[in-house]
């Protein structure tokens, strides 16, 4: 199966095509500030953003003869899980959605893209899935109540890959799954449903290279109404220049690491002090999932730091096997979901 994937990001459009889930070709760049500053909204981008994908597949050679296009899931209305056919509802969304981003393009451009081949357009596992039990939602106030916004995708595929490399069925386990990039999220997932997960946007548990989690309250109401900050700014330290880059300056995860095992200060307070509020998560979806946990997956790039996954085993290996899945792997998750809905093998959802 030929599949074409299409992941819209802040300032990147990357493309990638597969044949099953082999990638064979891998397309795409990171956009010039002063070209997207000419768009006014984000909608505005998508001619701009469509015709550089077909443009890139011309200039590659790639024929327009997919069986499938897929692409990244956009801020819709809260879903469960799963491989998603774009239809007339999902586009009115998408383009009306009240939080705009780019990743809202993805299934605009793939549904065009794939009429022009006459194949079907998914999107997959999108930020908004939802499935959390009814007891996680509420708060210590009514009026804030918590919201599912996590690494869907990625935490989805590495389940149902660690449940295949197994023999068992995704829904037939739990897991917690720890995605561990620029934003951390860890998800309680129950018989193939994420029933607990934290806010991995806009704050709530672990912090994260540029995200804040979890804060003293009061002490954050007193920030905001200080008159020394403006809403603005208050968001930007809470996501975008929270977390590493606060404390440290930098996100360089990398080089974070490397002066943290050399023991230079304050890089292994700060990146220490991080993984513990990882594992305490970890160990919060733990109780979610009643201690009935058949494995715990390190996901995302900062899985592929030595130092970081051993400083986080050793907080948690305890409670079940670990393992270790490095990586975001966006593109290759996407192809998946796609040809498990061409082979049968995973349902296709209407939105």
């Amino acid at each position: 199966m030929k599949i074409l994937t299409i992941n819209p990001g802040s300032t990147s459009t990357k493309i990638a095509v597969f044949e099953d889930e082999r990638m064979v070709w891998t397309g795409g760049a990171h956009h010039k500030t002063d070209e997207l500053h000419r768009f006014a909204t984000i909608n505005d981008q998508y001619e701009y953003r469509r015709r550089f994908v077909l443009n890139q597949l011309e200039n590659a050679g790639m024929a327009l003869d997919f069986d499938a296009v897929i692409a990244r899931g956009g801020l819709l209305r809260p879903l469960s899980g799963g491989v998603y056919a774009v239809n007339e509802r999902m586009k009115h969304d998408l383009i009306n959605a009240v939080m705009q981003h780019s990743c809202n393009l993805g299934g605009l451009i793939a549904d065009d893209i794939a009429k022009k081949c006459g194949c079907p357009a998914y999107i997959a596992d999108p930020v908004v899935v939802d499935e959390m039990q009814p007891k996680a939602r509420l708060s210590g106030m009514p009026q804030l109540e918590r919201k599912s916004v996590f690494h869907a995708l990625n935490q989805k595929a590495v389940a149902r890959k660690y449940a295949g490399a197994t023999g068992r069925k995704y829904e037939d386990l739990n897991l917690i799954v720890a995605h561990l990039g620029g934003g951390i999220s860890i998800g309680a997932h129950r018989k193939g449903r994420v029933i607990d997960v934290n806010n991995a946007l806009n704050g709530e548990g672990p912090f994260s290279p540029e995200r804040a989690g979890t804060l003293p309250a009061e002490e954050l109401v007193k920030m905001c109404f200080s008159g020394k900050y403006t809403q603005k700014q208050i968001v930007s330290m809470i996501h975008g220049k929270g977390g590493l880059v606060a404390h440290l300056g930098s996100n360089d995860m990398i080089t974070i690491s490397a002066k943290a095992e050399a023991g230079e200060e304050p890089y292994r307070l700060v990146l220490d002090a991080m993984l513990y509020t990882v594992a305490k998560q970890i160990g919060a979806m733990y109780v979610a999932l009643t201690g009935k946990v058949d494995a715990i997956i390190l996901t995302g790039g900062i899985a592929y730091s030595s130092y970081c996954i051993e400083n986080i085993r050793e907080q948690i290996e305890y409670l079940a096997h670990v393992e270790v899945i490095p990586g975001e792997n966006e593109m290759g998750s996407l192809a998946f979901n796609a040809l498990g809905v061409l082979k049968g093998t995973l349902p296709l959802m209407e939105y």
